[in-house]
């Protein structure tokens, strides 16, 4: 199934070897499909170099998937009679050593464990679709667990990238299973009773709290174990407002309310309120910010706020000088180890000031579908200055040349109250046809606004650095 294939493909991307055994027919094929999957993923979430990849082998039984290995990870569909019968085989057959442990979204250990030899090995690791990806990992054990087995499996999971979360006490659901079932109760009563779609119950989470859990817990709140308390006695009475069809709440008694404080104190945060809010808006940025490279849920509506915002900023002709971009402050992720902007973050924004005078001209999404893009073939990249977080920086554009395929462009980047330029780029670009998919001439108002443009920018002085090479003394 899937959670037992994204297994594989967890242990296989991280160099280990897997023994492979499930009786369904193309459960192979399935599996290294899940595998090439997460390849793409890593390949995009990391550019740090993977362990040469595991090796993948069929069994033909239970027994021969188990001998002589460091791990079983049973993943069976969630039935208990099944499950025990697998667990009961793997035991009597695997090393006394080995760890085994069960994939299951909620049933207790100790009743998985009831046909097992050596049931102090055995506990429950519970991971989140796709295992691949997410990295929360419930360790939860028997009556009959053993502690070191909780440590050795918490290590080897930890080693592959997880992130185990061990359950205090043997409860049915775990804790995140829990929470989520909770939710997806609410959900099925809002549709049921009309109150909402199926759509806009889905929007609901994606554009709100579910950013937000990514970040912070609903026991994140700022201020440590007074701000608890303080928050609990304002907001908990609302819980047993008949708002869901979830209302049996704990009582708020003194000694509940004592036991919240102390244990947000006992985390130790001693962040401040403003630095909280600072560290949880980077975050949100971050989040936001990737679901817009991928035009997905929020994602998408930062992407049609931003092109609003473009479409009402066209200030910046400059009269008869260079374009003029709007002004941009150096945030403090683009630094360097040096304490600098990285070198990449200045070519980010000369790629922005060549898309800008695009969109000046008028190359919007119907011209490219219809005609065409201007693709850059060549850049040169000068440094000449320093720019460090907090600085606000423009860049100034000229056009040196436009013909029917071809836009010449020289860019020139200066922080705000310097005369110095921190860096200047020399940029070429083809203009290729929509429908042939070569290069071909610019169409249209763009051509005619295009041409005007190059015509006036032609007056101006040519910028000292045009067609430089690297310098060698």
């Amino acid at each position: 199934g899937a959670i037992g294939g994204g297994w594989a493909a967890r242990f296989v991307l991280n160099g280990v070897d897997v023994r492979l055994r499930d009786p369904a027919p193309g459960a192979v094929e399935k599996v290294q499909h899940q595998i090439d999957s997460a390849r793409r993923a890593y390949r995009r979430l990391t550019r740090v170099p993977l362990p040469p990849e595991g090796r993948l082998s069929v069994a033909e039984s239970v027994a021969d998937a188990v001998q002589g290995v460091e791990l079983v990870q049973e993943s069976a569909p969630e039935r208990l009679e099944l499950k025990q019968q697998l667990l009961a085989a793997a035991s009597r057959a695997a090393a006394p050593e080995t760890l085994i442990c069960s994939s299951t979204s909620g049933l207790r250990p100790s009743l998985l464990a009831a046909e097992m030899d050596r049931p102090e090995r055995f506990l429950v690791a519970h991971p989140f679709n796709p295992v691949y990806m997410l990295p929360l990992v419930e360790l939860c054990a028997g009556k009959s667990t053993a502690p070191e087995a909780l440590e050795r499996a918490a290590g080897i999971y930890r080693g592959l990238g997880m992130r185990p979360l061990v359950v205090r006490k043997e409860v049915d659901g775990f804790i995140a299973s829990r929470l989520q079932e909770a939710m997806w109760r609410e959900a099925l009563w809002l549709v049921h009773d009309d109150q909402a779609t199926v759509q806009e119950v889905d929007d609901a989470i994606r554009y709100s709290f579910g950013l937000r859990r990514a970040i912070m817990g609903p026991f994140r709140i700022a201020g440590g174990g007074g701000g608890m308390r303080r928050f609990i006695e304002q907001w908990g009475p609302m819980l047993k407002w008949p708002w869901s069809k979830l209302t049996d709440v704990p009582e708020l008694t003194d000694a509940f309310l004592d036991k919240l404080a102390k244990q947000a104190d006992d985390r130790g945060e001693k962040l401040t309120s403003l630095e909280i809010e600072q560290e949880r808006d980077d975050c949100y940025v971050a989040i936001l910010q990737g679901l817009r490279s991928q035009g997905a849920g929020a994602g998408e509506t930062l992407a049609l706020w931003e092109q609003g915002l473009r479409d009402n900023s066209f200030q910046i002709d400059n009269g008869s000088g260079p374009l003029r971009m709007p002004p941009v402050q150096m945030p403090s992720d683009w630094l360097d180890n040096n304490g600098h902007i990285n070198e990449s973050r200045y070519l980010q924004l000369f790629s922005e000031a060549t898309g800008t005078l695009e969109r000046y001209i008028g190359v919007d999404s119907e011209y490219r579908s219809k005609c065409g893009a201007f693709y850059t073939v060549e850049t040169h990249l000068s440094h000449l200055g320093e720019l460090r977080a907090g600085d606000c920086a423009q860049v100034f554009t000229q056009v040196l040349g436009a013909q029917d395929k071809r836009l010449h462009l020289f860019h020139i980047l200066i922080r705000e109250g310097g005369d110095k330029p921190a860096a200047m780029a020399e940029q070429m670009l083809i203009h290729v046809d929509a429908n042939a998919r070569r290069s071909g001439p610019v169409q249209g108002e763009v051509r005619e606004r295009l041409l005007k443009l190059a015509k006036r920018h032609a007056k101006l002085p040519r910028p000292e650095r045009v067609g430089a090479s690297v310098r060698q003394r």
